[in-house]
């Protein structure tokens, strides 16, 4: 990590790419896979990132928690695609079953 006065999460939110983020933390990644599903990668990191409390960590602590989270998020996304995975509000939206129909008796019409 570098800039020791500056912590791994002010440097992980100043970071403007992906691949950035896989730098930064350390982590081993393959160009080709993070193209083709980096946000959803990121998004997922996220979803893991925001149960986590790093009030009072050393940073040495919270990198390697970072780095533990990118790579089960990388890994997410190797085993399954991101329709798998659904992080997305879309992707989600794209297999919710279908409403019924309104069905309207012809009495009600005129």
């Amino acid at each position: 990590m570098s800039g020791a006065a500056v912590g791994v999460l002010e440097q992980l939110n100043r970071a403007s790419s992906a691949e950035d983020f896989f730098a930064l933390l350390g982590v081993e990644y393959d160009p080709k896979h993070v193209n083709v599903v980096r946000l959803h990668i990121l998004r997922r990191m996220g979803q893991y990132l925001v149960s986590e409390d790093f009030t009072g960590q050393p940073d040495a602590v919270v990198a390697e928690r970072c780095k533990a989270v990118l790579e089960q998020a990388y890994a997410d996304f190797l085993a399954s695609s991101p329709l798998d995975q659904r992080v997305f509000k879309v992707l989600k939206d794209a297999v919710a079953p279908p409403k019924p129909p309104v069905l309207i008796p012809l009495t009600t019409l005129k």
